[in-house]
C-alpha cells in the first residue's frame, strides 16, 4: 500500500512519527458509459455554456454560491491565508470511551503505520490506551479538509476514522415518526424479544457477503467468455402478512429452523 499522508501524531509532548494509509476499499463493480453504436466510451468535457467552448483546467476557478446564480470566487491565495496549525500533524485533544461515540460520527478508516524512530512511542501508546480502554480524539487535515478523528487499537495497530463534526450529522426531528400513537402489547414485546433471542450470536464478519456482487461478476465473466447468461432462479416474495403476531410467530419459526444444526435438519 502506498501511504497517503505523512506526519506525526501528537501525544502530550511525545511526536510520533507516523504513515496514514486507507483501511478499507470499495468493492462495488462499477460501469463505465459507453455509446450504443459503436461501444466507444463516452467523454466528460467542462464546457462553458456561456462562451460557448471547451474549458481548459487551467482556467477553472473555484467559486461558493452565496445566492441562486450568484458567486464569490475564492482563490489560491484565499485558502493559503487559512489557519492549518495541525497540517503535518494529528493533534490529540481528549480521550473517551468508545462507547459514548455515537457510530452516526465515523466516516472513513485508516491505518496509522509508525514511521523509523517511532515504533516505542507508537507502541506505549497502544499499551497506555488498551490498558485504559480509551479512544483518543483528534484533529488532522487530510489534503485541505481539517477532520475530526477517533483513534482506536484494533490487532496491535492504531486506526484513525475521520468523523463527522456535530452541526454535519442531520437533525432526525423532521421524521414523522409519531411513535406516542403506537400502544405495544405485552405479548408482541415477549414474542419479538424471543425473535432477537434466536438471532443472537458472536458477531463474525467473515458470516456475510455481497450476493449481488458475486452474482453481478459472473455475468460479466460469462459476457468476457462469450458464454450465454442463464437467470438463476429466484425464491417466490414473501407474502406480506398483516397481522403483527403472526409475523412475530412465524419470524421466530423460521430463525429457529435456520439455526438448528444442519444435521438436525436433515432428519
Amino acid at each position: 500500500m502506498r501511504s497517503l499522508w505523512k506526519g506525526a501524531l501528537s501525544f502530550g509532548l511525545v511526536n510520533i512519527p507516523v504513515k496514514l494509509y486507507t483501511a478499507t476499499q470499495n468493492k462495488d463493480i462499477h460501469f463505465r458509459y459507453l455509446h450504443q453504436e459503436c461501444s466507444s466510451p463516452v467523454q466528460y468535457r467542462k464546457f462553458c455554456p456561456v462562451c460557448n467552448q471547451n474549458i481548459e483546467p487551467d482556467e477553472i476557478v473555484h467559486g461558493y454560491e452565496y445566492q441562486k446564480g450568484r458567486f464569490v470566487v475564492i482563490e489560491d491565495e484565499d485558502l493559503s491565508q487559512l489557519p492549518r496549525n495541525t497540517t503535518h500533524t494529528i493533534d490529540i485533544l481528549d480521550f473517551v470511551d468508545l462507547a459514548q461515540v455515537d457510530p452516526v460520527y465515523f466516516d472513513k478508516s485508516y491505518y496509522l503505520e509508525p514511521a523509523a524512530g517511532g515504533e516505542k512511542a507508537y507502541a506505549l501508546l497502544i499499551k497506555a490506551m488498551e490498558t485504559t480502554a480509551k479512544t483518543a480524539i483528534a484533529k488532522i487535515v487530510i489534503r485541505t479538509r481539517q477532520n475530526l478523528a477517533a483513534i482506536r487499537v484494533r490487532r496491535d495497530v492504531l486506526i484513525l476514522e475521520t468523523m463527522f463534526y456535530p452541526d454535519e450529522i442531520r437533525d432526525p426531528a423532521h421524521l414523522d415518526i409519531n411513535l406516542d400513537q403506537v400502544n405495544l402489547h405485552e405479548n408482541e414485546i415477549k414474542m419479538a424479544l424471543s425473535l432477537i433471542d434466536n438471532l443472537g450470536t458472536n458477531f463474525d464478519a467473515n458470516r456475510y457477503h455481497n450476493e449481488y456482487r458475486q452474482a453481478l461478476w459472473e455475468v460479466i465473466q460469462n459476457k468476457v467468455a462469450g458464454r450465454q447468461v442463464v437467470e438463476k432462479p429466484t425464491a417466490p416474495d414473501a407474502v406480506p402478512v398483516v397481522d403483527l403476531m403472526e409475523a412475530l410467530k412465524a419470524s421466530v419459526k423460521l430463525a429457529q429452523e435456520t439455526r438448528q444444526p444442519e444435521a438436525e435438519r436433515v432428519h
